[in-house]
């Protein structure tokens, strides 16, 4: 799976209550911590064993309304949505724990 961006508040309702749980990796252009935890989003998104999870980035800057619907206060934030539920939540550039949110949408 190719992380994929979220170019709409529309496109972002409709991608969190679908069936599938997501992992949405908010993130800025000018955020380093951002630029260093991005490769490892991309390999899990590309990991089979997280292949029933979709991987999203939402550009806080270009999406602020989507931003400030879910509480956006750091990037990198990564949250997890099942169901249109928000799950697990991770605030900054932990490689450890990106992994068990996404590990979390598959309970």
């Amino acid at each position: 799976m190719v992380v994929k961006e979220i170019k709409s508040y529309e496109d972002f309702k409709q991608i969190i209550n679908g069936s599938k749980p997501v992992v949405i990796d908010f993130w800025a252009t000018w955020c380093g911590p951002c630029r260093f935890i991005s490769p490892v989003f991309e390999k899990l998104s590309e990991q089979e064993e997280y292949s029933g999870v979709d991987f999203y980035k939402v550009d806080v800057d270009e999406q602020a309304d989507i931003s400030q619907e879910v509480g956006i206060r750091a990037m990198p934030t990564f949250m997890a949505f099942k169901g249109g539920e928000k799950g697990k939540q991770l605030v900054g550039a932990n490689s450890g724990e990106l992994e068990n949110v996404v590990r979390s949408t598959l309970v």
